[in-house]
Protein backbone atom coordinates (compact mmCIF):
# COMPACT_ATOMS: atom_id res chain seq x y z
CA UNK A 1 0.00 0.00 0.00
CA UNK A 2 1.30 3.81 -0.54
CA UNK A 3 2.33 5.67 1.64
CA UNK A 4 0.93 9.79 2.16
CA UNK A 5 3.67 11.81 2.62
CA UNK A 6 2.75 12.37 5.77
CA UNK A 7 2.50 8.42 6.82
CA UNK A 8 6.44 8.52 5.51
CA UNK A 9 7.33 11.26 7.88
CA UNK A 10 6.14 9.38 10.79
CA UNK A 11 7.46 5.72 9.96
CA UNK A 12 10.87 7.42 9.39
CA UNK A 13 10.38 9.06 12.91
CA UNK A 14 9.85 6.29 14.74
CA UNK A 15 12.89 4.56 13.52
CA UNK A 16 15.31 7.52 13.18
CA UNK A 17 13.64 10.66 15.48
CA UNK A 18 15.44 11.88 18.56
CA UNK A 19 13.51 10.79 21.09
CA UNK A 20 15.74 10.89 24.07
CA UNK A 21 15.79 14.69 23.65
CA UNK A 22 15.45 15.44 27.32
CA UNK A 23 12.39 18.10 26.11
CA UNK A 24 10.77 15.17 24.72
CA UNK A 25 10.90 13.09 27.43
CA UNK A 26 8.71 15.20 29.79
CA UNK A 27 5.58 16.50 29.31
CA UNK A 28 6.57 19.62 31.56
CA UNK A 29 5.13 22.49 29.72
CA UNK A 30 8.16 25.08 31.40
CA UNK A 31 10.56 22.51 30.30
CA UNK A 32 9.77 22.57 26.69
CA UNK A 33 8.63 26.47 26.57
CA UNK A 34 12.64 27.19 27.99
CA UNK A 35 14.00 24.50 25.31
CA UNK A 36 12.38 26.57 22.23
CA UNK A 37 13.51 29.51 23.49
CA UNK A 38 17.25 28.13 24.13
CA UNK A 39 17.23 26.53 20.30
CA UNK A 40 16.11 29.45 18.67
CA UNK A 41 19.27 31.05 16.99
CA UNK A 42 21.27 28.00 19.26
CA UNK A 43 22.40 23.82 18.03
CA UNK A 44 21.06 21.49 20.21
CA UNK A 45 24.57 20.24 20.96
CA UNK A 46 25.21 23.45 22.39
CA UNK A 47 22.03 23.85 24.49
CA UNK A 48 22.64 20.09 25.67
CA UNK A 49 26.19 20.72 26.90
CA UNK A 50 25.97 23.89 28.40
CA UNK A 51 23.00 25.69 29.46
CA UNK A 52 19.57 23.71 29.15
CA UNK A 53 19.99 21.32 32.70
CA UNK A 54 22.24 24.03 34.70
CA UNK A 55 19.58 26.75 33.74
CA UNK A 56 16.73 24.01 35.07
CA UNK A 57 18.72 23.25 38.04
CA UNK A 58 19.15 27.01 39.01
CA UNK A 59 15.77 28.07 38.39
CA UNK A 60 13.45 24.45 38.65
CA UNK A 61 10.01 25.71 37.70
CA UNK A 62 8.77 29.54 35.72
CA UNK A 63 7.96 30.18 39.19
CA UNK A 64 11.72 30.17 39.89
CA UNK A 65 12.06 32.16 36.70
CA UNK A 66 9.35 34.96 38.15
CA UNK A 67 10.54 35.26 41.32
CA UNK A 68 13.90 35.78 40.02
CA UNK A 69 16.56 39.58 39.14
CA UNK A 70 16.86 39.67 35.63
CA UNK A 71 20.76 39.92 36.20
CA UNK A 72 20.40 36.36 37.89
CA UNK A 73 18.73 34.96 34.51
CA UNK A 74 21.29 36.63 32.09
CA UNK A 75 24.02 34.92 34.40
CA UNK A 76 22.66 32.18 33.42
CA UNK A 77 22.10 32.73 30.06
CA UNK A 78 25.67 33.96 30.02
CA UNK A 79 27.64 32.42 26.56
CA UNK A 80 24.55 31.29 25.11
CA UNK A 81 23.72 35.12 23.14
CA UNK A 82 20.46 36.88 21.98
CA UNK A 83 20.21 38.06 25.45
CA UNK A 84 17.13 39.16 24.43
CA UNK A 85 15.37 35.78 24.60
CA UNK A 86 16.45 35.75 28.41
CA UNK A 87 14.56 39.30 28.91
CA UNK A 88 11.73 38.38 27.31
CA UNK A 89 11.78 34.95 29.15
CA UNK A 90 11.96 36.73 32.48
CA UNK A 91 9.13 38.84 31.16
CA UNK A 92 7.20 36.55 29.98
CA UNK A 93 7.52 34.35 33.62
CA UNK A 94 6.41 37.71 35.12
CA UNK A 95 3.61 38.61 33.22
CA UNK A 96 1.54 34.64 33.49
CA UNK A 97 2.67 34.12 36.92
CA UNK A 98 4.66 31.70 36.58
CA UNK A 99 2.13 29.74 34.94
CA UNK A 100 1.87 29.02 30.85
CA UNK A 101 -1.25 29.47 28.79
CA UNK A 102 -2.26 26.35 27.72
CA UNK A 103 -2.91 27.53 24.32
CA UNK A 104 -0.89 28.85 21.13
CA UNK A 105 -3.62 31.97 20.64
CA UNK A 106 -2.88 32.93 24.34
CA UNK A 107 0.97 32.05 24.67
CA UNK A 108 1.29 34.62 21.47
CA UNK A 109 0.78 37.57 23.85
CA UNK A 110 3.55 36.46 26.26
CA UNK A 111 6.92 38.74 25.39
CA UNK A 112 9.24 36.86 22.94
CA UNK A 113 6.64 33.92 21.47
CA UNK A 114 6.15 34.52 18.10
CA UNK A 115 3.37 32.35 16.37
CA UNK A 116 6.07 29.10 15.46
CA UNK A 117 7.15 28.95 19.04
CA UNK A 118 3.91 29.61 20.51
CA UNK A 119 2.17 26.75 18.24
CA UNK A 120 5.32 24.13 19.05
CA UNK A 121 4.80 24.79 23.14
CA UNK A 122 1.10 24.10 22.53
CA UNK A 123 1.51 21.14 20.44
CA UNK A 124 4.20 19.62 22.30
CA UNK A 125 2.65 20.51 25.92
CA UNK A 126 -0.69 20.61 25.20
CA UNK A 127 -1.27 18.65 22.37
CA UNK A 128 -2.82 21.53 20.92
CA UNK A 129 -3.19 20.33 16.67
CA UNK A 130 -1.13 23.07 14.85
CA UNK A 131 1.42 23.28 12.74
CA UNK A 132 5.16 25.19 13.53
CA UNK A 133 7.16 26.83 11.05
CA UNK A 134 10.71 27.12 12.34
CA UNK A 135 13.95 27.64 9.93
CA UNK A 136 14.13 23.54 9.52
CA UNK A 137 10.71 23.47 8.35
CA UNK A 138 10.39 26.54 6.48
CA UNK A 139 13.53 24.70 4.49
CA UNK A 140 11.63 21.85 4.01
CA UNK A 141 9.12 22.93 2.99
CA UNK A 142 10.94 25.62 0.38
CA UNK A 143 12.23 22.20 -1.28
CA UNK A 144 8.87 19.74 -0.96
CA UNK A 145 7.12 22.86 -3.18
CA UNK A 146 10.23 24.02 -5.10
CA UNK A 147 8.73 27.14 -3.26
CA UNK A 148 11.77 29.82 -4.51
CA UNK A 149 10.35 33.01 -2.90
CA UNK A 150 10.74 33.53 0.50
CA UNK A 151 6.90 34.43 1.87
CA UNK A 152 6.51 33.14 5.37
CA UNK A 153 2.84 33.74 4.45
CA UNK A 154 2.63 31.54 1.48
CA UNK A 155 5.23 29.03 3.96
CA UNK A 156 2.12 29.33 6.57
CA UNK A 157 -0.34 27.99 3.94
CA UNK A 158 1.70 25.08 3.25
CA UNK A 159 3.16 23.65 6.61
CA UNK A 160 -1.14 23.29 7.25
CA UNK A 161 -1.26 21.62 3.54
CA UNK A 162 1.72 19.11 4.62
CA UNK A 163 0.56 19.50 8.31
CA UNK A 164 -0.77 15.67 9.97
CA UNK A 165 -3.50 17.13 12.32
CA UNK A 166 -4.17 13.74 13.85
CA UNK A 167 -0.68 13.42 15.03
CA UNK A 168 0.84 16.88 15.68
CA UNK A 169 3.51 16.25 18.27
CA UNK A 170 4.95 13.51 16.05
CA UNK A 171 4.58 15.27 12.97
CA UNK A 172 6.43 18.62 14.09
CA UNK A 173 9.14 16.53 16.04
CA UNK A 174 9.66 14.93 12.96
CA UNK A 175 9.81 17.90 10.38
CA UNK A 176 12.41 19.34 12.82
CA UNK A 177 14.15 16.21 13.07
CA UNK A 178 14.19 15.46 9.26
CA UNK A 179 15.60 19.65 8.72
CA UNK A 180 18.17 19.48 11.11
CA UNK A 181 19.74 16.02 9.92
CA UNK A 182 18.87 15.07 6.06
CA UNK A 183 17.43 18.31 4.80
CA UNK A 184 20.37 20.31 5.50
CA UNK A 185 21.25 23.67 4.35
CA UNK A 186 24.19 22.59 1.85
CA UNK A 187 24.54 18.89 1.46
CA UNK A 188 20.64 17.36 1.84
CA UNK A 189 20.65 13.66 2.25
CA UNK A 190 17.96 12.98 -0.58
CA UNK A 191 18.57 9.44 -0.93
CA UNK A 192 17.70 9.07 3.06
CA UNK A 193 14.95 11.40 3.13
CA UNK A 194 10.95 10.31 3.84
CA UNK A 195 9.70 12.80 1.40
CA UNK A 196 11.94 11.36 -1.45
CA UNK A 197 9.50 10.05 -3.65
CA UNK A 198 7.31 13.49 -3.51
CA UNK A 199 9.32 15.79 -2.78
CA UNK A 200 8.91 18.57 -6.17
CA UNK A 201 13.05 20.51 -5.48
CA UNK A 202 15.07 17.28 -4.99
CA UNK A 203 16.59 17.25 -8.43
CA UNK A 204 17.93 20.81 -6.75
CA UNK A 205 17.23 21.25 -3.32
CA UNK A 206 19.85 23.54 -2.95
CA UNK A 207 18.00 26.10 -5.55
CA UNK A 208 14.87 26.61 -2.75
CA UNK A 209 14.82 29.11 -1.10
CA UNK A 210 16.62 31.53 -3.28
CA UNK A 211 19.92 32.46 -1.85
CA UNK A 212 19.47 35.51 0.32
CA UNK A 213 21.95 38.25 -1.32
CA UNK A 214 25.25 38.22 1.17
CA UNK A 215 26.40 41.44 3.33
CA UNK A 216 29.58 42.40 4.78
CA UNK A 217 29.62 42.30 8.10
CA UNK A 218 30.31 45.49 9.54
CA UNK A 219 33.43 46.45 11.84
CA UNK A 220 33.16 48.45 14.60
CA UNK A 221 36.42 49.88 16.42
CA UNK A 222 36.35 50.45 19.49
CA UNK A 223 38.17 51.93 22.92
CA UNK A 224 37.17 50.25 25.95
CA UNK A 225 37.86 51.96 29.17
CA UNK A 226 38.65 49.69 32.13
CA UNK A 227 38.02 52.86 34.67
CA UNK A 228 39.75 52.62 38.25
CA UNK A 229 39.91 53.98 41.25
CA UNK A 230 40.89 52.10 44.95
CA UNK A 231 41.24 48.75 43.30
CA UNK A 232 37.66 48.96 42.25
CA UNK A 233 36.18 49.13 38.41
CA UNK A 234 33.50 51.38 36.55
CA UNK A 235 30.57 49.00 35.00
CA UNK A 236 27.21 49.88 33.71
CA UNK A 237 24.07 48.20 33.09
CA UNK A 238 23.41 48.46 29.67
CA UNK A 239 19.82 49.56 28.78
CA UNK A 240 19.98 49.84 25.54
CA UNK A 241 18.55 46.85 23.13
CA UNK A 242 21.37 44.98 22.14
CA UNK A 243 23.19 43.25 25.18
CA UNK A 244 20.42 44.53 27.38
CA UNK A 245 20.58 44.00 31.00
CA UNK A 246 24.26 42.65 30.95
CA UNK A 247 26.86 44.73 32.66
CA UNK A 248 29.48 46.22 31.00
CA UNK A 249 33.09 48.55 30.70
CA UNK A 250 33.02 51.78 28.97
CA UNK A 251 33.25 51.92 24.76
CA UNK A 252 34.00 54.67 22.93
CA UNK A 253 34.81 55.74 19.43
CA UNK A 254 37.97 58.16 20.42
CA UNK A 255 40.85 57.44 21.63
CA UNK A 256 41.22 56.76 25.15
CA UNK A 257 42.29 58.95 28.25
CA UNK A 258 45.90 60.46 28.45
CA UNK A 259 48.08 58.06 30.50
CA UNK A 260 45.70 55.23 29.64
CA UNK A 261 46.94 51.92 29.90
CA UNK A 262 47.11 49.56 26.69
CA UNK A 263 45.94 46.02 27.94
CA UNK A 264 45.94 44.31 24.85
CA UNK A 265 43.47 43.76 21.95
CA UNK A 266 40.03 41.88 21.22
CA UNK A 267 37.73 40.75 18.79
CA UNK A 268 33.88 39.15 19.58
CA UNK A 269 31.81 38.35 16.39
CA UNK A 270 27.97 39.77 16.83
CA UNK A 271 25.39 38.43 14.48
CA UNK A 272 25.70 41.82 12.72
CA UNK A 273 29.19 43.05 13.03
CA UNK A 274 32.39 42.40 14.46
CA UNK A 275 33.49 44.16 17.69
CA UNK A 276 37.69 44.90 17.08
CA UNK A 277 38.51 46.71 20.02
CA UNK A 278 41.32 47.55 22.03
CA UNK A 279 41.65 47.80 25.98
CA UNK A 280 43.15 50.06 28.37
CA UNK A 281 43.18 50.80 31.91
CA UNK A 282 42.42 54.42 32.86
CA UNK A 283 42.59 56.08 36.58
CA UNK A 284 41.52 58.91 35.18
CA UNK A 285 38.43 60.72 37.50
CA UNK A 286 35.22 59.39 36.40
CA UNK A 287 32.00 60.22 37.68
CA UNK A 288 29.23 59.27 34.97
CA UNK A 289 26.19 58.67 37.08
CA UNK A 290 24.82 55.27 34.99
CA UNK A 291 28.31 53.52 36.08
CA UNK A 292 28.84 51.52 39.28
CA UNK A 293 32.09 50.54 41.08
CA UNK A 294 32.91 46.89 41.73
CA UNK A 295 35.92 45.05 42.93
CA UNK A 296 37.51 41.97 40.19
CA UNK A 297 35.71 39.01 42.29
CA UNK A 298 32.44 40.84 42.44
CA UNK A 299 32.88 41.15 38.74
CA UNK A 300 32.73 37.74 38.26
CA UNK A 301 29.57 37.45 39.54
CA UNK A 302 28.08 39.84 37.17
CA UNK A 303 26.15 38.96 33.92
CA UNK A 304 28.84 40.09 31.04
CA UNK A 305 29.53 40.32 27.59
CA UNK A 306 31.75 38.02 26.07
CA UNK A 307 33.90 41.00 25.07
CA UNK A 308 33.86 42.21 28.49
CA UNK A 309 34.54 38.71 29.63
CA UNK A 310 37.57 38.81 27.19
CA UNK A 311 38.52 42.49 28.65
CA UNK A 312 38.81 40.62 32.26
CA UNK A 313 41.22 37.89 31.10
CA UNK A 314 43.40 40.88 29.36
CA UNK A 315 43.46 43.07 32.96
CA UNK A 316 43.94 39.67 34.81
CA UNK A 317 46.86 38.78 32.62
CA UNK A 318 48.50 42.53 32.96
CA UNK A 319 48.01 42.47 36.93
CA UNK A 320 49.91 39.04 37.41
CA UNK A 321 52.48 39.99 34.93
CA UNK A 322 52.97 43.06 37.05
CA UNK A 323 52.74 41.81 39.95
CA UNK A 324 55.67 39.51 38.82
CA UNK A 325 57.97 42.09 37.90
Amino acid sequence: MKLTPQQSLLHWYETHGRHDLPWRTTNDPYHIYLSEIMLQQTQVKTVLERFYFPFLKRFPTLQHVADSELDDVLKMWEGLGYYTRAKNLHNAAKICNGRLPTNAHDLMHLSGIGRSTANAIASFAFGESLPILDANVKRILHRYYALKARDEKKLWEYAYTLFDPVHPYEFNQAMMDVGATLCIPKKPLCHLCPFEITCQGKSNPLSYPEPKIKTIKPVRNRSMILYTRDNLYALQQRKERFLHGLWGFEQIEDHPPKDSIYCGHITQHYSHFTLEAKVYVSCKEFNDERYEWFELPEIETLSLSRADHKAIALLRYNLEKSEGN
